[in-house]
């Protein structure tokens, strides 16, 4: 690429931050984020969320946004102003009745408008239902810039594939779809992105496809999630083990290796609303998208109800029993905590009047406090307890000794299917 590129990355969470030290490698990057005492981590060196260490962050910061290449992080959006590729990183969530929210990107288009200039092109990455970035961001710059789409700036949608907590298959290693306004944009995107993910790209033929692709990316390991969490559900009523059974079928070639479990998180759980509401908008009804969307929602419930069932049967009162939940994140070894289902399995518990604790080591517990309103610990717990769930599968979890937690009659139930014979019963 022979033009002189300068890249703004908006939002440095887990999507925005290692593709940002990416591209910092060969490019000058300014980093920009609203929330101050992110920036402030980041620029100290260190990455709270565990996707880039200290080390490598290290390596590619540096004191201004000036340089020819390296990471300046800053909340201020002057900053940005002399950039020319601005690619959005922001999350998409859903509200509290699983409707898209779509108001992160309508924010961070509105300030890459304010700095918006003619020639630049602006990359989102952030899942959306297809139809968004042309029908509703690009409208957004163009009211705030007053500049025209795709005659004074351009536009690409590349989707985000950062698996949090992965240290094997991180940014660069991972295929990227790459897409653009028009066929000369997407061959610029495309090429920004080939210069630094060894693992090759894929340039989609529109925007609209590339978004596509995306959102049903997660929705199929949703449904294929949900198959397996029903099976659950029907083996253990013939008192049947599911992860021999998958274990068994799993000696085919072509068996798909999925387990059951709870689903969490910022993408399996949260993007096949995004299709399902765009769908409904083209007067179609999605059922299986939504019936597996359904049935994945209503593991936490499950869990606790097979908790109490197992108590019950060895003995133990429920109402008043004390239980430790070993993790509050959405997966295992992360310290993310956005859209854990961990929360509906402590809910549900609670409504039984058994007392939990959760103890997780890697959560923020600011964040959970105030995200959840429930309270966590980060260090082990001296007292014994009636019960044990292991809810996330933290590697220091899968070494500990469990007889000095528990009671005498006590149950440890492994939803996560990792801990073999130690465990009474698993998901």
């Amino acid at each position: 690429m022979d033009e002189n590129i300068k890249i703004a990355i908006i939002g440095l969470g887990y999507v925005g931050l290692p593709l940002a030290r990416l591209f910092a490698t060969k490019y000058a990057v300014v980093g920009f984020d609203i929330n101050e005492s992110r920036v402030a981590t980041l620029k100290s060196g260190t990455d709270t969320t565990l996707e880039v260490d200290d080390e490598t962050l290290q390596k590619v910061l540096v004191a201004n946004p000036n340089n020819e290449n390296g990471l300046y992080c800053t909340t201020t959006l002057s900053d940005i102003a002399d950039c020319n590729y601005f690619i959005i990183t922001v999350p998409t969530p859903v509200d509290k009745n699983n409707r898209p929210d779509l108001t992160p990107l309508y924010k961070s288009s509105e300030s890459v408008g304010k700095v918006l200039k003619k020639d630049d092109i602006v990359i989102y990455e952030s899942t959306v239902y297809p139809g968004v970035t042309e029908e509703q961001c690009i409208p957004v710059l163009e009211r705030v810039s007053g500049l025209e789409f795709n005659v004074d700036f351009f536009a690409g949608y590349s989707p985000e594939r950062i698996n949090p907590g992965d240290k094997e298959h991180t940014v660069e290693k991972i295929l990227k779809v790459t897409s653009g306004s028009t066929k000369e944009i997407g061959l610029k995107v495309d090429a920004l992105y080939k210069s630094v993910i060894t693992a090759g790209t894929h340039l989609a033929p529109s925007i609209k496809v590339a978004e596509a692709a995306k959102v049903i990316e997660n929705s199929q390991r949703d449904i294929n999630i949900a198959f397996v969490n029903e099976l659950a559900k029907i083996f253990n009523l013939m008192n049947i083990d599911t992860q021999e059974v998958l274990t068994a079928a799993a000696t085919k070639w072509n068996f798909l290796p999925f387990k059951p479990g709870l689903v969490g998180g910022h993408c399996i759980g949260v993007d096949p609303y995004y299709l399902a509401q765009r769908a409904q908008e083209f007067g179609y009804h999605p059922e299986i998208i939504l019936a597996g969307r359904r049935l994945n929602d209503s593991m936490g419930e499950y869990v606790a109800s097979q908790v109490v069932k197992l108590m019950i049967k060895k003995g133990i009162s429920v109402n008043g029993a004390n239980l430790l939940m070993l993790g509050i994140t959405f997966k295992e070894n992360c310290p993310d905590v956005r859209n854990t289902k961990i929360v509906d399995v402590v809910k549900s518990l609670k409504e039984y009047g058994i007392s939990v604790t959760i103890y997780d080591p890697l959560a923020n517990i600011q964040e959970v406090k105030k995200e959840y309103k429930l309270t966590t610990i980060d260090s082990l717990p001296a007292e014994k307890f009636d019960a044990i769930v292991l809810g996330v599968a933290h590697a220091e979890f899968l070494e500990l000794n469990f007889s000095e937690l528990q009671k005498s009659n006590s149950l440890l139930y492994d939803v996560k299917g990792v801990l073999g014979a130690i465990a009474d019963n698993r998901l």
